[in-house]
C-alpha cells in the first residue's frame, strides 16, 4: 500500500522530507530486516537506538523513515512522539487487525505462563479448534515452529504472527503475556477475549524496581480487555481465586470474571485431588457439571495450571469430557518438571524455576514424591533482580536435604559475587559452592542413592548460558544425559 495510507491510521504526525508517496510492501525495525520499499521504524531501545541505523536503513532500501526526531534525509519521513506506539498502529492497519479476525486468549503471571498455554492449547485442539501458541519456547501452529526471542513478541511480529495464523486458518491464538512486553507495549492493538492470570510473586524487580510497577504492570493484560461489552465479542478475565492479587485485577477490569482454585468459592474448582510421582487427578467442579481429570504432570501448581486452562475451555463452551481429554494428553512441557529418562535407580528433574515462589513450588512438589533424600541444584541471574538471590538460597536449603549453589547467567556480573549474594543468611553446613555449571550438575547426580531425587533448577528449556555478551551452548538436560550415560558406562 502507499504511504499516504499507511501513515492515515496515524491520528497525529507530520511528514517531512521529499514529496513522494512511496509504496510501502514491509514494516521492519531493525535495519538488517531492510529491503526496497521497506518503512523503517526508528526505535530507541533498551540496548539499541534504532536512530543510528537510518542511513543504513536507507541504503539497504527503506522507501520511508518513522523517528521522533527530524533529519535530513533522501525519503520521506513520518515523525510522531512515540513510534513505538505508532509502529503498533501501523502493523494493526498493515496486517488488516488480525487479532479481531482471532479468538486471542492472554496468560499473564509470575509462574505457569508456558503450562498454561501449552494446556489450553491442547484443550482447544481437541475441540476441534485450531490454534497457534505463541510464548517463551516458541511460536507454534501445527507443524510450523519458530523460535522465539522474547516470551512476548514485540508488537510488529506479534501482528505478523497473528496474521500468518489467520491466514493458515487458524481460529485461536493463545500466547503468553510478559510484564516486560506488558508494560513496553508489545500487546498495543491486539484484542484480547480471554485474559487469565495465574499468580504474582517476587521478580523481575530489576526492571520494574517495586512490586508496586511489577503488578501494574500485569493488570495491564486485564484493563486493556476494553469496555465495550459487546455481545457478539465478549471479553473475559479467568482469575486465580487462592491468589489475593486476583482482587485488584477485579477491581481494573470491566470483563466477565471467572474464577478458579482449590475451594468451592471459586467458579471453576478441584476436588478429590490425588497427586502421583509423575502424573495428578481430580474432579473438575465447573457451574455446568463435573468431571474426573487426569494429568500426565505432578505438583499441585499444576492443578492450578489445569483448573486455569480448563477455565479458559468453559469460557469456550467446550464440553467437560473434552476439556479433560485435552488436559490428558499434555505429557510434559521442555523445561517445566521434566523428569530426565535414564536407568539410574534416582530422580532426576530439569525445571525453569527461578524464582523464590517457583522453586519453592518444585521443591515441594518433589517432597510429596517421597524421595529418600531430595538434592537441588541452583543459580541465579546476573544483571538481575538480587533481592532474590539469598531468598531463593535459603528456600533450597530449606526444602532440600542438601543444596548446591552454581552458575546460571552470570552476564555481565562476576559469579563469585552472584553466590556471595545467595550465601548470605543460610547456614554454611547445608549447601556447597561450585561455581561451573557443569561440574556442579556432575556433583549433584553423583551424590544421588537410589530412591533419590535430582533438581536441576533454574534454566529449564534454555539451550546456552550467557557469560558476558556471549551465548555459550549449554543445555542442563542434555548435560545431565550426558552424566548420566557416562555413570552408566562406569557401572555406577
Amino acid at each position: 500500500m502507499r504511504l499516504s495510507e499507511l501513515s492515515g491510521c496515524l491520528p497525529f504526525y507530520t511528514i517531512k522530507g521529499p514529496e513522494s508517496d512511496p509504496e510501502i510492501m514491509k514494516l521492519c525495525h531493525h535495519h538488517q530486516e531492510v529491503e526496497n520499499g521497506s518503512l523503517f521504524a526508528a526505535i530507541k531501545g533498551e540496548q539499541s537506538d534504532g536512530r543510528l541505523y537510518i542511513e543504513k536503513a536507507i541504503e539497504n532500501g527503506a522507501a520511508a523513515i518513522i523517528s521522533d526526531t527530524e533529519y535530513e534525509l533522501p525519503v520521506p519521513q513520518i515523525i510522531v512522539k512515540q513510534p513505538r506506539h505508532a509502529l503498533a498502529y501501523l502493523a494493526n492497519y498493515f496486517y488488516d487487525y488480525p487479532s479481531f479476525d482471532l479468538n486471542v486468549i492472554g496468560v499473564t503471571g509470575t509462574n505457569g505462563k508456558t503450562t498454561v498455554t501449552h494446556m489450553i492449547h491442547s484443550v482447544l485442539e481437541t475441540a476441534g479448534m485450531k490454534t497457534g501458541m505463541i510464548g517463551t519456547l516458541y511460536m507454534k501452529q501445527g507443524n510450523q515452529v519458530r523460535k522465539a526471542v522474547n516470551t512476548t513478541p514485540d508488537s510488529l511480529l506479534l501482528q505478523q504472527t497473528l496474521a500468518d495464523y489467520r491466514d493458515a486458518g487458524v481460529k485461536a491464538a493463545v500466547l503468553e503475556a510478559s510484564s516486560h512486553g506488558l508494560s513496553q507495549g508489545r500487546m498495543f492493538g491486539c484484542d484480547v477475549d480471554i485474559a487469565v492470570f495465574t499468580n504474582i510473586t517476587q521478580d523481575h524487580l530489576d526492571y520494574h524496581e517495586t512490586m508496586e510497577n511489577y503488578k501494574w504492570a500485569k493488570t495491564l493484560l486485564f484493563s486493556q480487555l476494553g469496555h465495550s461489552h459487546v455481545k457478539s465479542s465478549p471479553k473475559f478475565a479467568v482469575l486465580n481465586n487462592d491468589d489475593p492479587f486476583s482482587k485488584e485485577i477485579e477491581s481494573v477490569t470491566s470483563a466477565h470474571i471467572l474464577t478458579y482454585g482449590l475451594s468451592s468459592d471459586a467458579d471453576i474448582y478441584a476436588e478429590n485431588i490425588n497427586i502421583q510421582k509423575e502424573s495428578a487427578s481430580f474432579v473438575l467442579r465447573t457451574p455446568l457439571g463435573h468431571t474426573e481429570v487426569v494429568i500426565k504432570l505432578a505438583g499441585i501448581f499444576n492443578i492450578y495450571n489445569a483448573l486455569a486452562a480448563a477455565a479458559v475451555g468453559f469460557v469456550n463452551r467446550i464440553s467437560l469430557p473434552e476439556i479433560a481429554s485435552g488436559l490428558g494428553q499434555i505429557s510434559g512441557v521442555p523445561g517445566r518438571f521434566e523428569i530426565v529418562r535414564h536407568e539410574h535407580p534416582f530422580t532426576v528433574i530439569v525445571d525453569y524455576a527461578h524464582t523464590p515462589d517457583s522453586l519453592k513450588n518444585i521443591l515441594q512438589a518433589a517432597n510429596r514424591m517421597n524421595p529418600n533424600n531430595l538434592i537441588t541444584l541452583i543459580g541465579c541471574g546476573g544483571d538481575r533482580d538480587r533481592a532474590k538471590r539469598p531468598v531463593m538460597a535459603k528456600i533450597a536449603c530449606q526444602y532440600a536435604d542438601h543444596a548446591i549453589f552454581t552458575s546460571d547467567n552470570p552476564r555481565s556480573e562476576d559469579p563469585k559475587k552472584i553466590l556471595r549474594d545467595m550465601e548470605k543468611g543460610v547456614p554454611g553446613d547445608c549447601y556447597t559452592v561450585i561455581e561451573d555449571r557443569k561440574a556442579a550438575i556432575s556433583e549433584a547426580i553423583s551424590q544421588a542413592t537410589p530412591g533419590d531425587i535430582v533438581i536441576i533448577a533454574g534454566k529449564g528449556h534454555e539451550k546456552y548460558q550467557i557469560i558476558q555478551n556471549e551465548k555459550i551452548p549449554f543445555d542442563d538436560k542434555s548435560v545431565a544425559e550426558e552424566i548420566l550415560r557416562e555413570l552408566q558406562v562406569k557401572g555406577v
